[in-house]
């Protein structure tokens, strides 16, 4: 019988708990607020950054913006990551959600391309661009924020409030793209009409940052830093010690991240200028099927406590393997009624993931290293898979003129992401502070209890 370790640190109380989860979830609803807003504003950002090029450059020119800034979230895992697991996790989010909220915000000030020409879209870029490297550290440190908050056995319950601030944003900035879009002139919309999504999130990153102020940090870091087993050298220690979790994580990733931005980011684009279903009446079919997704995303948490990860996440890998083209086909038919069935069929696919990986993630890494390995990791696959995910969309359709490459792509990703999820340990009910692996098994216990309870 293992004997058990001294609690230096004492556990949160419930209401603690929920404060912390509500701090944390408000930076990725900020984050997805934003990518809600471009891309469902796409046509309005078009036409004051880039009026002079055509419509179908005018696409890939938007998507680009949301592709790009990509390239600085490694950088952003990479430094923000390691600093966490040095420094303390609360410290990089209260800096994340500063950058993010602020970058959003600038959006909605810079004049348009016919105001200062070629300097708008520079401005444009660059906002983008710092808003990539803080989004970096901003979901790994929310994760691993809430995961070491939660009580063991409600961490799949109180994980999947991550991911329903994911939904919570996009439904919010869709709804505003659809107020704005209902309730002006196209003139009034595409001059000044558009900027008020992207003010408002000024005002959210605020609230963002006095929720994440008011709280200690997690009582895991604090438990490590009263043990002296934080990390002095956490790039090094990441690179040298959880490579394997790494690679793991940026293969089941990769499908996490091309449904996402397909289903959150492209569809809006992909139902109207693609397929040419009326604009208002796929942005509330899309929210519909958002608001469902809103009400089950915290009942499969729950459940993960119950049954674990791994059997959502795969049968959440090989319903999309199996369904994505007949979703596609579905929404193909531009009735309502089958495109409805066909996002609801993606959107259930996605879910299913996006309720388990909160408490699942975090949990592949240890204590010391786990901000840094989370952020690096997820950062990486992200950059490569998230972001462009809309423009490999858009780029495929136009090249070989059929409309259901993006289920191909899909497919492609989740038959990626089956191997690692089939390798990645079953992480329910176990500690993360102190995890022992059972012999000869993917199981984990927790150290402070009998390796046979």
């Amino acid at each position: 019988m293992t004997v058990a370790k001294e609690k230096t640190v004492d556990e949160p109380d419930e209401r603690t708990v929920r404060r912390a989860v509500a701090g944390a979830a408000m930076g990725n609803a900020i984050e997805w607020f934003d990518y809600a807003i471009y891309g469902y504003l796409a046509a309005s950002v078009a036409l004051n950054f880039f009026p002079d090029a055509s419509p179908t450059a005018q696409q890939m020119l938007v998507f680009a913006g949301v592709a790009i800034p990509f390239i600085l979230r490694p950088l952003g895992g990479i430094i923000l990551g390691p600093l966490g697991d040095r420094f303390g996790r609360r410290q990089v989010l209260a800096v994340t959600i500063v950058l993010m909220s602020g970058a959003t915000f600038v959006i909605g000030l810079i004049p348009s391309f016919n105001a200062i020409g070629l300097a708008a879209p520079i401005l444009l870029l660059t906002a983008r661009l710092v808003q990539g490297f803080s989004t970096g550290g901003e979901y790994g440190g929310a994760a691993t924020f809430i995961a070491e908050y939660a009580p063991d056995k409600r961490r799949g319950f109180f994980g999947s409030f991550l991911e329903f601030g994911t939904l919570t944003g996009t439904v919010l900035g869709a709804s505003l793209a659809t107020a704005v879009q209902l309730g002006l002139s196209p003139e009034q919309l595409n001059s000044w009409g558009w900027r008020i999504p992207f003010l408002i999130a000024g005002p959210l990153g605020l609230v963002g940052f006095y929720l994440r102020s008011k709280l200690e940090d997690t009582p895991a870091f604090r438990a490590a830093e009263q043990e002296n087993s934080t990390t002095g050298t956490p790039f090094t220690e990441v690179m040298r010690n959880v490579w394997p979790q790494i690679l793991n994580l940026i293969g089941f990733v990769m499908l996490l991240n091309v449904a996402n931005y397909t289903l959150l980011v492209y569809m809006p684009t992909y139902l109207t200028q693609v397929l040419g279903i009326d604009e208002t009446e796929s942005l509330l079919v899309l929210i519909g099927v958002m608001l469902v997704m809103l009400l089950i995303i915290t009942p499969i948490g729950a459940l993960s406590d119950r049954i674990g990860r791994k059997p959502l996440l795969l049968g959440s890998a090989v319903g999309t393997l199996v369904l994505a083209c007949p979703a596609f086909l579905l929404i193909g038919l531009k009735s309502w009624l089958p495109v409805t069935l066909g996002i609801a069929i993606l959107g259930l696919g996605l879910v299913a993931m996006l309720g388990t990986i909160g408490s699942a993630l975090p949990a592949m890494f240890p204590t010391r290293n786990r901000y840094g390995g989370f952020s690096i990791g997820y950062a990486t696959s992200t950059a490569a898979f998230g972001g462009t995910a809309p423009l490999i969309n858009t780029a495929l359709i136009s090249a070989t003129g059929n409309d259901l490459m993006p289920a191909f792509y899909l497919m492609l990703a989740a038959a990626v992401a089956i191997v690692p999820l089939i390798l990645m340990p079953e992480t329910s009910r176990i500690s993360i502070a102190h995890p022992t692996r059972i012999p000869g098994t993917d199981k984990y216990v927790d150290a402070e209890v009998p390796a046979s309870a």
